[in-house]
């Protein structure tokens, strides 16, 4: 894994990105992890290929939010998300980490061993889950 601290975004990142936030909101996103302390971006090569991104809040010194995480379509199931998350708490020692996201998602989570809630119909026709993992 390797930390993203470039200015300008790559064409990578920004296909990444884009699997986990609008497609318009890529840059805007992007431009946050270069310019906030309290977020960090990285990503995983796999034979010189970025394959995989996530994108974190810090809320303090243990605690921490999953903003975006993306693994190419061919790559997904491979456990590649899951060792991103893992490597996120491991580095920066962090107690608990969450997630909002929608259906798609929830069995990622919830193979990980995040806990899943129901946040209802946050927007029209869409329900929303907010999943947490505390390390003990």
């Amino acid at each position: 894994m390797k930390e993203i601290t470039s200015p300008a975004v790559s064409p990578s990142i920004k296909k990444l990105l884009s699997y986990a936030t609008l497609e318009e909101k890529v840059n805007e996103e992007y431009k946050k992890y270069v310019c906030l302390p309290s977020r960090k971006l990285c990503s995983m090569e796999v034979n010189e290929e970025t394959v995989s991104c996530i994108g974190v809040e810090f809320l303090n010194s243990k605690k921490a939010v999953i903003k975006h995480i993306a693994v190419l379509p061919k790559e997904r199931g491979k456990g590649i998300g899951s060792n991103m998350i893992s490597f996120f708490c491991e580095k920066y020692d962090i107690h608990s980490i969450f997630a909002e996201t929608d259906k798609e998602a929830v069995n990622f989570y919830s193979k990980f061993g995040f806990q899943i809630t129901s946040l209802g119909e946050k927007y029209l026709g869409i329900e929303r889950f907010l999943c947490e993992f505390k390390i003990k």
